[in-house]
C-alpha cells in the first residue's frame, strides 16, 4: 500500500511533531500515564535547575548543588559573590525559566538534521549522568535522571534512526512545553519549595532589578515562545526538509519516461 505521506516531506515532519504534542497533553490523562510521564517531568525540572547552576558558573559563579524533590520542584544552589552587580543576580535567576525552552528548541532544530541525531541525544545523556555525579544530591534525583540518562543512551546506541529523531522531537516539545506547566510559578512572587517560602524566578529577578514580576513572567514567555517558534520554523522549513534523490552509482543509467 502506498503511503500517503512522502518519507522525509514537511508532512511527515508535521506530523511527528504533532504525535509529540498530543503525547505531552493526552499521556497524563491516561491509565497510568502521569506515572509514565512522571521520569521526563523531572527531567524537565532538572533542565530548569541546570539552566540556573550552569548560568551562574558562565558568570563566575559557583554552582554548589541541584535538588529535585518527589512533586517535581527543584532548586539549584549557587554562591554567589557578595560584590556581584544586580544583572548577575538576574541573569542567574532568568537562566531557569529561560534553560527548558533553549534546550526544547536545540533539539527540535537538531532534529532537522539526521547526521546529529545520535551525537546530540548522546549528549543529553552524558550531561544528565555527569550532572549526577557532580551536582545532584537529592533521593528523587539519584533515584530517576541516571535511569532516564540510561535509557536515552541506549535509544542513541541501539535503536532505529527514525525513532532516535522522535525520541529528539519529543524531549524538545516537553522541554519547551513545560513552560505553560510553569505558568503559575512564573507570575508569583513567593513560592514554597520543599515546604520552604522563597522567592520565584521572576521574584528574584525583581528583587534585583526592580520592575514588577510579572513584567519579567512576561518578557520570559515571549522570550521562550519566539525560541521554540523560530526552532519550529526552521525544523519545518520546506526547502530544506525536501527530500532528494538518493544519489545512484555512476555506473547506473537513468532512463526517464516522459508523460
Amino acid at each position: 500500500m502506498q503511503s500517503l505521506v512522502e518519507p522525509g516531506s514537511q508532512a511527515e515532519q508535521v506530523g511527528r511533531l504533532l504525535l509529540a504534542v498530543a503525547i505531552v497533553l493526552f499521556l497524563p490523562a491516561l491509565p497510568f500515564g502521569n506515572y509514565l510521564i512522571y521520569p521526563f517531568v523531572i527531567l524537565t525540572t532538572w533542565f530548569h535547575e541546570m539552566g540556573h547552576g550552569l548560568t551562574a558558573l558562565a558568570l563566575g559563579q559557583e554552582f554548589v548543588r541541584l535538588m529535585i524533590f518527589a512533586n517535581g520542584s527543584g532548586v539549584a544552589e549557587s554562591m554567589v559573590s557578595s560584590d556581584a552587580s544586580v544583572f548577575t543576580r538576574a541573569a542567574i535567576a532568568a537562566g531557569g525559566p529561560l534553560a527548558p525552552s533553549f534546550v526544547g528548541a536545540g533539539l527540535i532544530m537538531t532534529s532537522a538534521h539526521p547526521r546529529l541525531w545520535r551525537p546530540m541525544l548522546w549528549a543529553v545523556a552524558g550531561a544528565i549522568l555527569v550532572s549526577v555525579i557532580i551536582y545532584v544530591r537529592s533521593v528523587v534525583g539519584y533515584a530517576v535522571l541516571p535511569s532516564v540518562g540510561a535509557v536515552l543512551a541506549a535509544i542513541a546506541w541501539r535503536a532505529r534512526a527514525e525513532f532516535v529523531r522522535f525520541t529528539l522531537q519529543f524531549i524538545g516539545i516537553l522541554a519547551a512545553m513545560s513552560m505553560i506547566s510553569d505558568f503559575d510559578y512564573l507570575f508569583t512572587e513567593v513560592a514554597v519549595i520543599d515546604g520552604n517560602r522563597i522567592l520565584s524566578d521572576t521574584g528574584q529577578i525583581e528583587a534585583a532589578l526592580a520592575l514588577p514580576h510579572w513584567i519579567w513572567a512576561t518578557l520570559l514567555l515571549l522570550t521562550s515562545a519566539t525560541m521554540v517558534g523560530a526552532s519550529l520554523k526552521y525544523a519545518l522549513n520546506e526547502r530544506r526538509v525536501q527530500a532528494r534523490e538518493p544519489k545512484r552509482p555512476a555506473n547506473v543509467l537513468q532512463f526517464k519516461r516522459k508523460r
